[in-house]
C-alpha cells in the first residue's frame, strides 16, 4: 500500500488499543486518511495538541540527573585525580554541551510533533529510520536493566533492614542474582510497567514529582552529614591522586567526555519528549533550568554529602545508597531507600522506556503499539541479566565505549541533515508516505548518504570506543583515553561525512518555494501562526506546533 491508496481514517478505540496515542486521549495523535498503515499509528502520528510547560521539560532532566548513576558518575570523577572545584567545573562544563546538544535535537521534533524515530525517516529514508531506532532501542534494553538493578540494591536495603529474616535469601542464587535481589527486580519492574501503562500524561505527573522529593532528600541528608561532622572538619580535597595545573587539563576533558557520553543516550532522543512541548521557546527554558541549573545544584550536593562521609563514616563514599546504609537509622533507610528506588525509576522511565517504545513501534506501526514497544523492552532487559555485566568494571567500560560510538554518529547525522542537508525545513506529511515518488523515499526507502556516513562514522568510532583498552589489556600498547572521546569522534565524523555526501550527492530536499505542508523550524511560531491561521484555529492549536502549514503539526 502507498499513499496512492489512501488508508481510513483511525477508529474510535478503546483505551488500551493500538492506535492509541502513546497513552494520550484518543485521537491526540492526528492518524489523517492518506498517512500509510505501514508507517503510523497514532503513537507516531503528529499531535494534535503540544502542552508541555517548560516546568514539565524542567522536570524532565530533574528525573534524569537526579539518580544513583548520575550520583554515581558525578562522585567517580575524584577518582581521577581531580579536586572538588575542578570536579564541579568539569561536570558544569559537561552539562553546558549537553544542554546545547539537547536543544539541537529538540527542534524538529518540537516543530513537527512527532518523535525521533519518525524525524529520522526525513534523513535515513522512509525504511532506513528503522536503524537509528533499532539501535536507540537496543541501547536502552540494556540501561533499563541496569537502572532496574540499582533500584533493586535500594530496595534490598529496605527489606533487610525490616524484615531481618530476608537476609537468608540472600544465600539463594539463580542466574548471578539472589532470591532477594529477584524480588526486589521483580518488584520494580512491575512497578515501572504499570506507570508506563497509564501513558504519558502518568508519568509527566511522576516525574513533576520525582525531581523535587529527591532534593528534599539530597539536602536532608547533607545537611544531616554535614552537622554530624562539622563543617570544619569537612575537606574537599577528596582526590587519592595530586595532579598539577597542566596534567590535570586532560583529565579535566576526560571528566567532561563522561558527563556527555553519561547523557548520551536520552539527549539523543530528546525529541521524543520535546514534541509535547508548547512551544520551543518552552523547550529551551527548561533545558536551561533542568540542566547547567539543576546539574550544578545536585552536583554541589553531591560533593558536599561526599565529602562529609569521610569524616563521618572514616571513608569516601560515593554511592548515596551505601552512604543511607551506613547511618543505619529505620527512618534515614526507609526514606532513604525510598526516594532512590523513586529516583531511578524516574530516570528508567524517561531514558530507557519511552526511547525503545518510540523506536520498536517505529518498525512495525500496525503491530507494535507504544505499549508493545515499551513492553518488548522491559522482557528484554531481563534476559540480558544486567547484575552480571555491571558488576564487572571492564564490562561497564566496554558498554560506555560501545554506548558513545553508536550514539555520537546517529546525533551527528541527524544534526547534519537536519540544520544544513534540509535547512530546518520538513514536509510534515511525507514522513507517513510509502509512495515511490515521495521525497523521502530516496533508494528503496534509505538515503545512501546517510547510510554510508553512519559507516564511515560507526566503524571508527566503535573502533576507538573499545579497542584502545583491549589492546592496553593484552599488554600491547596504551591509548586507552582515547575511548573516553568516543561520542565526540562519532558525532564529529557522522557530522562531516554527511554534509560532504550531500555536497556531492545532494539527496535530503528543502522544498525551496514550497510553503503548504512544510515545517521550517526558521520562523517564529507565533508569527507563523497570526499569519496562517484563522483565530477559531489559532485558539484550539498552540502556536508551536505550527510547521509552517496553515495550522499546527496535527492539525488536518
Amino acid at each position: 500500500m502507498t499513499s496512492l491508496t489512501p488508508t481510513p481514517t483511525a477508529p474510535s478505540t478503546g483505551v488500551y488499543d493500538i492506535v492509541e496515542a502513546a497513552g494520550m486521549p484518543t485521537g491526540a495523535g492526528n492518524m489523517k486518511p492518506q498517512y500509510d498503515e505501514r508507517l503510523a499509528n497514532e503513537d507516531l502520528a503528529p499531535l494534535r495538541k503540544q502542552k508541555w510547560s517548560a516546568y514539565n521539560i524542567f522536570a524532565f532532566w530533574m528525573s534524569d540527573v537526579h539518580s544513583v548513576g548520575g550520583y554515581v558518575t558525578a562522585g567517580s570523577l575524584f577518582a581521577l585525580g581531580l579536586q572538588s572545584g575542578q570536579v564541579l567545573i568539569a561536570l558544569l562544563v559537561g552539562i553546558v554541551i549537553v544542554q546545547y546538544f539537547a536543544n539541537l535535537v529538540a527542534k524538529p521534533s518540537q516543530k513537527t510533533g512527532v518523535p525521533y524515530p519518525v524525524v529520522n525517516r526525513a534523513i535515513f529514508g522512509i525504511r532506513g529510520a528503522n536503524i537509528p531506532a533499532i539501535i536507540r532501542g537496543l541501547i536502552a534494553i540494556a540501561w533499563y536493566g541496569v537502572q532496574t538493578f540499582l533500584a533493586a540494591e535500594s530496595l534490598n536495603i529496605v527489606f533487610l533492614k525490616f524484615i531481618p529474616g530476608s537476609a537468608a535469601l540472600l544465600d539463594v542464587s539463580f542466574l548471578g542474582l539472589s532470591a532477594l535481589g529477584w524480588i526486589s527486580y521483580g518488584i520494580l519492574w512491575v512497578a515501572q510497567f504499570l506507570l508506563f501503562w497509564n501513558g504519558m500524561e502518568v508519568i509527566r505527573r511522576f516525574i513533576d514529582f520525582a525531581g523535587p522529593a529527591v532534593y528534599v532528600v539530597m539536602i536532608a541528608l547533607a545537611v544531616y552529614l554535614v552537622s554530624q561532622a562539622g563543617w570544619q572538619n569537612i575537606s574537599f580535597n577528596l582526590s587519592t591522586k595530586q595532579l598539577d595545573f597542566w596534567s590535570s587539563i586532560p583529565v579535566m576533558c576526560a571528566a567532561i567526555a563522561l558527563v556527555v557520553s553519561y547523557f548520551s543516550g536520552p539527549m539523543l532522543n530528546f525529541g521524543d519528549f520535546a514534541r509535547y512541548g508548547k512551544s520551543f521557546a518552552a523547550v529551551k527554558r527548561g533545558n536551561f533550568w533542568g540542566l547547567p541549573i539543576n546539574f550544578l545544584f545536585f552536583s554541589l550536593l553531591t560533593v558536599i554529602t561526599a565529602s562529609a562521609t569521610v569524616p563521618v563514616f572514616g571513608q569516601l563514599i560515593t554511592d548515596p545508597i551505601k552512604t543511607v546504609e551506613a547511618i543505619d537509622g529505620w527512618f534515614a533507610i526507609l526514606l532513604g531507600g525510598l526516594t532512590f528506588v523513586t529516583a531511578t525509576v524516574g530516570i528508567n522511565i524517561v531514558a530507557n522506556f519511552i526511547s525503545p517504545a518510540f523506536d520498536f513501534s517505529n518498525v512495525a506501526p500496525k503491530k507494535i503499539s507504544w505499549r508493545a514497544g515499551g513492553m518488548i523492552a522491559a522482557v528484554g532487559s531481563v534476559f540480558l541479566t544486567p547484575w552480571n555485566w555491571y558488576s564487572n568494571d571492564d564490562a561497564i567500560h566496554y558498554t560506555l565505549g560501545l554506548l558513545g560510538a553508536l550514539i555520537g554518529p546517529l546525533f551527528g547525522i541527524l544534526i547534519a541533515g537536519y540544520y544544513v542537508a534540509g535547512r530546518q525545513r520538513i514536509k510534515t506529511d511525507a514522513m507517513f508516505t510509502m509512495d515511490p515518488t515521495g521525497p523521502y523515499w530516496y533508494r528503496r526507502g534509505f538515503n545512501p548518504n546517510a547510510m554510508k556516513a553512519l559507516l564511515v562514522a560507526g566503524i571508527p568510532a566503535v573502533f576507538l570506543g573499545v579497542f584502545p583498552k583491549l589492546f592496553a589489556d593484552m599488554g600491547l600498547f596504551d591509548i586507552s583515553w582515547i575511548s573516553d572521546y568516543s561520542w565526540f569522534i562519532g558525532c564529529g565524523l557522522g557530522y562531516a561525512a554527511f554534509v560532504l555526501f550531500e555536497r556531492l550527492d545532494p539527496r535530503v530536499p528543502t522544498f525551496d518555494g514550497e510553503s503548504d505542508g512544510v515545517s521550517d523550524g526558521t520562523i517564529d511560531g507565533a508569527a507563523a501562526t497570526a499569519a496562517a491561521e484563522p483565530p477559531a484555529i489559532s485558539a484550539e492549536i498552540p502556536v508551536a506546533a505550527v510547521t509552517g502549514t496553515t495550522a499546527g503539526p496535527g492539525t488536518p
